[in-house]
């Protein structure tokens, strides 16, 4: 290789970063955070789901529980992923007016630290939980990967409206995502590689390892949301948010955009949930081999992934400076609705997996940044109390909706299923169109018009 090209790209690069207009350490910290962020998550997703899918109810579930089953002649077994998400909604609510206290009562420099804090002093209990074969750990594990999920990256995504103003948003949330795409690919990889070699136990040790990196980001990106918000003669981080620790819940009620918000994610929710379910339904029964099983799926993963990255990088920067937010929210929802008309008429497992590549890759590379880029236009209570309702306890609520509907529907065959699956995306497309009419309301960047901080 030619060494001399290396300054040449190097230098090409930093002017590409410098022709965005952006602060370019904010980006690559950004990038880095996000990066980690998901490569942590996506070194436990594999543990999580094989939780989810053991027959061994005792590794799942505590025994006071299997007993209550025994004694009531349930198949707990039958009931696993029911059971699961039953029991991450009810975590959620519960955890919400905790993280709405530490929201109002301590400044930034304080809750997300501390937020972070607490997620890798989990992994090091699941540790000694998995090295000593606790029964239940299963079930604790899944819900705690679940919340943790839903939290850090709702936290992630509010910090970055706290970083970016609405304008650079639309500039860098495509690559933003990227970063965190590779970071998706990068943490099974991990867990493939080391998953026999480590053990399990060691495996949650390198997804701390990923969080502590994310907390070196959080520190080294808090100079540019100050500068951000004194630019904006906003309230900065700096001070304690105060307000209600419910005061999520209410602005979603009152707000039209924020509604509109918690609207197109149920729906998107029960779009995936619904296809999620009846996809491995179908699995199952066309795919008899688990090799086959299992190269269907990773063949659906390799795809995602693909167009995701590819759509990041290319499309989403040009269309939303181009056209805003109208076409990322709009497009995925009609091509689910098409999809899903399809389905209900012929649910093969090749269109299957098309309209699941369609419904990932649009959520991962369109609809997403979108969505976020809207939350630097609005207050930081909304930006974090009201976004972290939508983000968990709408989200999870959706999740405990379709799966229940799923297990009704699906004595009655995967027609029906992707029948009402129609119902549901037309919901999500009707969630899409009110966000776009509510968020014309909003000004460009609502640091502009905000009032200075008093005292």
């Amino acid at each position: 290789m030619n060494h001399s090209s290396q300054p040449e790209a190097r230098g090409s690069l930093r002017k590409a970063i410098a022709a965005l207009g952006v602060d370019s350490p904010a980006l690559w910290w950004s990038l880095l955070y996000f990066f980690c962020l998901l490569s942590g998550y996506y070194v436990l997703r594999p543990l999580r789901d094989a939780m989810g899918a053991s027959a061994d109810v005792l590794a799942v579930f505590p025994p006071a529980l299997v007993d209550w089953a025994a004694r009531a002649q349930v198949e707990l077994g039958d009931f696993t992923l029911q059971v699961l998400f039953t029991g991450t909604f009810i975590c959620m609510v519960l955890l919400q007016p905790i993280y709405g206290a530490l929201v109002s009562r301590y400044p930034r420099r304080v809750f997300l630290p501390a937020v972070y804090l607490a997620f890798i002093a989990c992994l090091l209990v699941f540790y000694w939980a998995f090295e000593q074969r606790m029964p239940g750990r299963g079930a604790a594990f899944f819900i705690w990967v679940a919340v943790f999920n839903l939290f850090a990256v709702s936290v992630f995504w509010s910090y970055m409206a706290d970083v970016f103003s609405n304008e650079d948003a639309k500039k860098v949330y495509g690559y933003i995502g990227a970063g965190g795409t590779i970071g998706a690919l990068t943490g099974p990889v991990i867990t493939r590689t080391l998953a026999e070699q480590v053990g399990v136990g060691n495996l949650l040790l390198v997804s701390a390892g990923f969080l502590a990196v994310c907390l070196v980001a959080i520190l080294r990106l808090r100079r540019f949301a100050l500068r951000r918000e004194r630019q904006g003669l906003q309230q900065t981080g700096e001070q304690a948010m105060g307000g209600s620790v419910l005061a999520g819940l209410r602005l979603v009620w009152q707000d039209p955009l924020l509604r509109a918000l918690a609207l197109l994610m149920f729906f998107g929710v029960g779009v995936g949930t619904l296809l999620y379910n009846e996809q491995a339904a179908i699995a199952q029964r066309f795919f008899i081999q688990d090799a086959a099983r299992t190269a269907y799926y990773a063949n659906i993963d390799l795809a995602v992934n693909t167009l995701t990255i590819v759509v990041q990088v290319l499309l989403t920067r040009w269309l939303l400076r181009r056209f805003g937010i109208a076409p990322l929210l709009l497009l995925p929802a009609l091509a689910i609705l098409l999809g899903f008309a399809v389905l209900s008429a012929s649910p093969l497992p090749l269109l299957v997996a098309v309209v699941q590549v369609m419904t990932r890759g649009g959520e991962f590379s369109l609809a997403k940044p979108a969505r976020e880029t809207l939350y630097t236009r609005v207050s930081r209570e909304s930006r974090y109390k009201a976004k972290a309702v939508i983000d968990t306890v709408v989200y999870r609520a959706g999740d405990l909706t379709f799966v229940w509907l799923h297990k009704l529907l699906s004595a009655m065959g995967s027609h029906l299923v992707f029948l009402a699956g129609v119902g549901v995306a037309a919901g999500m497309t009707a969630g899409a169109w009110k966000v776009i009419r509510a968020q014309r309301e909003l000004p460009p960047d609502e640091g502009v018009a905000a009032k200075p901080a008093v005292g």
